[in-house]
């Protein structure tokens, strides 16, 4: 893929506070990356930035081979969608999506054609004489979306496009967004707090707190190998345990000794990352390595499998968190208080 999108060196600072810092970011073309962190993180002012709806204090923006860093939004290739629609409830469905297109004068055969063709695209036909008030909430934002790709723009902005939903329109719209970009191949930048989300459609995610990029990477890569503690923590669900290294590949987590694949050169203190998947009830077989028992004190339902809290004398008081299915339980009548075999998964055992 060809670089479209080079952010180097922004930096955006409102009086004394510092909203972002020093922030270097590649995109492809073609590429659809998701801004992922929580409410202040600075994800939304960079996309801001991007429109050209702030200025930047430090650093440049190029897009293709055009530097963008202080051009207006008029003159930016960008269509954007927002998290409220933004919609003009005084327009018809068609002349909204119209609006860009009349903007730039194009003839009204063409516009025509155009609006019909999007609002295909985006699962609407024959809306066109609605208004937005007659629409629901995920049917407005597909108008939204046809409207931001009415101009072919070369960059697409989604800030948090889906917050506003319930939860079944919320993963039914986000893989249509995402299906329809595969389709026509354009740049896709959005904005989100929901990993779930942001795991779900991103080709990269761009992982920040307090106005800096913590990872960059594909959604594996970001859930499985987190380079800081920050998106380990907020990225998935994590158990933190305390331990202490030794040559040899051996690990101490409380009275308990395990094997895992980091050779220290002398003893010390860390912090042991697993998710809750990485602790396996099954199979357990007699003489396997990294194996500690544990007792249900929580089944959190949540349909086809559960959260089940777990609590173990033998490496500590600190409770964890293990992922079961609803099928498993039932097959070995697990309840609060069952005893609970489980090993631990060297090679998935991270380390700050």
């Amino acid at each position: 893929m060809s670089l479209y999108l080079r952010l180097e060196g922004i930096g955006k600072s409102f009086g004394s506070f510092q909203a972002l810092s020093d922030i270097h970011l590649s995109i492809a073309k073609g590429e659809f990356v998701c801004f992922l962190g929580p409410s202040g993180c600075g994800k939304t002012t960079l996309l801001r930035i991007i429109a050209g709806l702030e200025t930047q204090t430090a650093g440049s923006i190029h897009q293709g081979e055009r530097d963008i860093s202080v051009l207006p939004p008029a003159q930016r290739d960008y269509g954007i969608v927002f998290q409220s629609y933004a919609l003009f409830p005084n327009l018809t469905v068609a002349d909204n999506v119209a609006y860009g297109l009349v903007n730039r004068k194009q003839p009204r055969a063409q516009i025509n054609l155009r609006v019909e063709e999007l609002l295909k695209l985006v699962g609407l036909p024959g809306s066109g004489i609605k208004y937005p008030a007659q629409l629901s909430g995920g049917q407005q934002q597909r108008i939204a979306l046809a409207r931001a790709l009415a101009t072919k723009p070369g960059l697409l902005l989604l800030d948090e496009p889906l917050s506003a939903l319930d939860a079944l329109e919320r993963v039914r719209l986000r893989q249509e967004i995402r299906s329809l970009q595969h389709k026509l191949g354009v740049t896709t930048i959005m904005v989100t707090h929901d990993q779930e989300e942001a795991l779900s459609v991103a080709d990269r995610i761009v992982v920040m707190n307090n106005g800096v990029i913590e990872q960059v990477g594909t959604p594996m890569q970001v859930y499985r190998d987190p380079a800081t503690p920050f998106v380990a923590d907020f990225v998935g669900k994590i158990n933190v345990l305390p331990g202490r290294l030794h040559p040899g590949r051996a690990l101490h987590i409380g009275a308990s000794r395990f094997v895992c694949e980091l050779d220290a050169d002398s003893e010390r203190d860390v912090k042991v990352y697993l998710r809750p998947e990485d602790l396996l009830a099954r199979p357990i077989s007699p003489g396997d390595a990294n194996v500690f028992n544990a007792h249900i004190e929580k089944i959190e339902f949540l349909g086809s499998f559960c959260h089940v809290g777990v609590r173990s004398a033998e490496i500590g008081p600190q409770p964890l968190t293990v992922y079961l299915s609803l099928n498993y339980i039932a097959e070995l009548g697990l309840q609060i208080g069952s005893r609970l075999p489980l090993r631990v998964m060297p090679e998935r055992m991270r380390f700050f």
